[in-house]
């Protein structure tokens, strides 16, 4: 979430940012608002003051009482409050009480008066405040300084490559391979569920539980906490990573409880952490987890539609950091040298392109895609997006790290690591061979205990 203070005092800087994103949006109105939730809280501290104040003085006029009234006789000073019996007293005695009295009440009065003013303004500063934040949690990150201007994604840039990309000697593709060696079912998995569901049989099954230990190892021993979060999260868990509100209509939702599945890892890391303050000596915090995601992708993709590319469920293996905000930009350098590190031990050709402001993701400040290269269709595919998000995903989440007596926001960063079947998907065109068989390679061998995957009927 964007910090309502720069809706205060720089909202020309927040439109020409958002307009970055291609995002008109009305500034005045939101200025407007953040301005009203200020004045609020600026009038309820006054009135906060001014009745700690009078309390102050109420306690000099009971004690100034209670001093005469003991000086006259014991049992004035034993009254509780102003219920002094001052009729005991005489003359300018009785007066000098009487007074005192009189202020004390007054005081009194005007105190209970703050109070249910302030009562009142605490309820209008809440009610302003939520729809504010209701407000803000739509509006998506700003981008940084150094991501690329773009309208859209043709405008990413590619910054560098890895590995030779070339067409499969035999050409097919990914689905078309899986028919070949029996690694998935389409059309049964439609009867368990939908479309765009898979069930992976056999070697299939196989390579997707290899590929998610391998990934799992290698991370692990960059030292990557390992994680295995929850596959149902809660809506506050979506909101701090930025799923809720916008993305609702993309997720499955629970029918009686305030649970829905996961569309990623990153969801759950996120409020792994939420309403805590980390010591900033514990920073960075780095975590891998395996989880299956569930997503609805809406509308028809083309090629898309057949195989492991765009599913409603899928596994992916996640990398989160949590880090001090003077090292996020290092950090997002190193995760997705992490990311890149699986693609370059699987022998996997790949390239960097570097997102423009237009095709960031919502929580997005900057971002790197890996694009896998299928050597079948001939294409570069994204396999993983790395990026950071400032302290927007913080924010949202109430994420803090104490730094000597002073608590402030860290980063969060998070990258794919890799998505699972994409990587099955061009682990399969690359390593295609010309008699339909596919070659497992070397550090996937002992995950798989074979080193070619060959078709049902023949032997291996």
């Amino acid at each position: 979430m964007l910090d309502p203070r720069l809706f205060r005092q720089n909202p020309d800087h927040v439109a020409a940012q958002l307009s970055r994103r291609g995002l008109a949006v009305n500034i005045g109105e939101l200025h407007d608002h953040a301005r009203q939730v200020q004045k609020l809280a600026e009038r309820r501290a006054q009135l906060q003051a001014e009745g700690k104040r009078i309390s102050r003085q109420v306690g000099g006029v009971l004690r100034q009482i209670n001093e005469k009234g003991n000086k006259l006789s014991p049992e004035l000073g034993s009254a509780p409050g102003f219920h002094v019996n001052i009729t005991v007293a005489q003359g300018q005695q009785r007066e000098d009480l009487e007074d005192l009295y009189q202020l004390g009440k007054s005081l009194e009065t005007k105190g209970s008066e703050i109070k249910e003013e302030v009562a009142a303004l605490e309820a209008k500063e809440r009610d302003a405040q939520s729809k504010l934040r209701d407000e803000l949690l739509r509006l998506p990150n700003l981008p940084s300084p150094h991501c690329p201007d773009g309208r859209d994604e043709a405008d990413n840039v590619e910054r560098r490559r890895w590995g030779d990309p070339k067409p499969a000697a035999a050409g097919s593709e990914h689905w078309q391979l899986a028919r070949t060696l029996g690694l998935f079912e389409s059309e049964r998995s439609v009867r368990i569920a939908q479309s765009r569901f898979i069930t992976l049989m056999g070697w299939g099954a196989r390579l997707e539980r290899a590929l998610i230990q391998f990934m799992l190892d290698l991370h692990t021993s960059r030292s990557y906490v390992e994680v295995l979060p929850p596959s149902l999260v809660n809506t506050a868990s979506l909101t701090g990573s930025g799923q809720l509100p916008k993305f609702a209509e993309e997720s499955f939702r629970c029918a009686d409880d305030d649970l829905w599945l996961s569309p990623t890892a990153e969801v759950p890391l996120t409020a792994l952490h939420r309403d805590e303050i980390l010591p900033a000596t514990d920073l960075p915090r780095r975590y891998v987890a395996y989880s299956p995601c569930f997503r609805r992708e809406a509308g028809s993709y083309g090629r898309d539609t057949r195989g492991l590319i765009r599913l409603h469920q899928f596994n992916k293996v996640e990398l989160y950091w949590f880090c001090h905000p003077d090292a996020s930009e290092e950090a997002h350098e190193q995760l997705t040298a992490d990311a890149e590190a699986v693609l370059q031990a699987l022998e996997l050709p790949y390239r960097v392109v570097e997102l423009c402001t237009a095709d960031l993701g919502f929580s997005a400040c900057r971002t790197y895609d890996l694009e896998v290269w299928l050597a079948g269709a001939g294409v570069y595919r994204e396999i993983s997006s790395c990026s950071t998000c400032g302290d927007f995903q913080a924010r949202r989440s109430s994420i803090r790290m104490k730094e000597g007596k002073r608590n402030r926001l860290l980063h969060t960063l998070n990258g794919s690591g890799l998505a699972i079947g994409r990587t099955m998907a061009a682990l399969l065109e690359w390593y295609q061979q010309p008699d339909g068989s596919v070659a497992v390679p070397q550090a996937l061998q002992p995950y798989m205990g074979c080193t070619v995957i060959t078709p049902p009927s023949d032997p291996e």
